[in-house]
């Protein structure tokens, strides 16, 4: 697989390497994998991600030792 931006800056694209070639010869240059995470991959992550509620449940081992500290 690799990782392809047109001319233009506006497209980035990952295919296979026969595609890669192909698409070089028409103009699109290789970038670093890096940057379509940036900018394709994570770019709704960031705002889909769950929040996760954190219960005030007690633990096992504070319970025990609550139980301990009262006697």
């Amino acid at each position: 697989m690799k990782t392809m931006m047109s001319v233009d800056g506006k497209k980035i694209i990952r295919v296979s390497d026969e595609k890669a070639s192909q698409l070089y010869s028409e103009g699109f240059r290789y970038v670093s994998k890096s940057l379509w995470k940036e900018k394709v991959r994570d770019v709704n992550k960031s705002s889909e991600e769950p929040t996760k509620k954190k219960s005030n449940k007690m633990s096992r081992a504070t319970k025990r030792h609550l139980r301990k500290s009262k006697k």
